[in-house]
């Protein structure tokens, strides 16, 4: 007999194709999902993937079943959204995802008085890299540092991170500018706005140090190992660190997304109204 939960697993290997990314995303582990597609297998007496040394692939009775499956998983996140959505009272749980640094040093940071005002309210906030997929129903919230290309989900501008170029206050009073070494992304963001402009003030000097994580950078800094693009607002104060430059062409559009399914429960709309709120100060020198 079908157990229908064992499509949700299906779903998530076919998209991924590892056992250990799909565990990682379902809050689960490895066995339990090779267990779970091996019976949905048996289930439907249809071989749904190919066992690959570097992961699975989709046989073409998988990729039959992902299209309905598809439809079905749309389904049932629509329905939690209408239940997650319904209520008039401030409480219960938001998901907030961000990018890691922001998260740490700026938005946490903020959240206390949203707190003390609503104290029904939990509030989990997930730092990554990757984008959360609302539709699937990874965040209720999402702030991204770039504008959102996906469909059907409501999006609105809260401000601009603007960049400049931090080092510790030690090293930058110790040491020549001309003899001043570079902190910068490594290939993953090598476009990015701040990373392009960190490199043309390089002109040629070594960068010494990279890493994708802004957090890291900002620690590397500190540790006076050289100078980092760093967002204005992460830092602003933060006396250990100076600017000694300002980043005229570095920099980032932040967004708030929300699934419109969401954006008026009580809880979700309180909020978005208080990152709105705090994101009036995002530029403030």
């Amino acid at each position: 007999m079908l157990d229908w939960d064992d499509l949700r697993f299906f779903v998530e290997l076919a998209r991924c194709g590892s056992l250990s990314e799909s565990a990682r995303r379902l809050g689960t582990d490895h066995s339990t999902v090779a267990r779970r597609i091996s019976g949905l297998e048996a289930a439907l007496s249809l071989k749904l993937f190919d066992r690959l040394p570097r992961g699975y692939a989709l046989t073409q009775e998988g990729e039959r079943l992902l299209e309905r499956a598809g439809t079905v998983e749309q389904a049932v996140h629509g329905i939690e959204r209408l239940a997650s959505g319904a209520g008039s009272a401030v409480e219960g749980r938001v998901r907030i995802s961000a990018p890691p640094a922001l998260a740490s040093h700026w938005l946490v940071p903020r959240l206390a008085p949203l707190l003390a005002r609503h104290p029904g309210l939990v509030l989990d906030v997930s730092g990554t890299s990757s984008a959360a997929r609302l539709s699937r129903g990874e965040a209720d919230l999402a702030l991204r540092l770039s504008r959102p290309q996906e469909k059907g989900l409501v999006a609105r501008k809260l401000g601009v991170l603007a960049y400049g170029l931090y080092g510790a206050r030690t090293y930058v009073e110790a040491t020549p500018e001309a003899a001043r070494t570079f902190l910068g992304y490594d290939e993953e963001l090598a476009h990015s706005p701040q990373q392009v402009w960190l490199e043309a003030m390089a002109k040629g000097r070594p960068i010494v140090f990279m890493s994708n994580d802004l957090s890291s950078l900002v620690s590397a800094a500190r540790a006076g190992m050289g100078l980092a693009a760093v967002p204005h607002a992460l830092v602003r104060t933060a006396e250990d660190l100076v600017c000694v430059a300002e980043g005229a062409g570095a920099k980032r559009d932040l967004w708030l997304l929300v699934h419109p399914d969401l954006r008026r429960a009580a809880r979700v709309r309180a909020v978005m109204d208080h990152i709105i709120a705090v994101c009036r100060d995002l530029n403030t020198p």
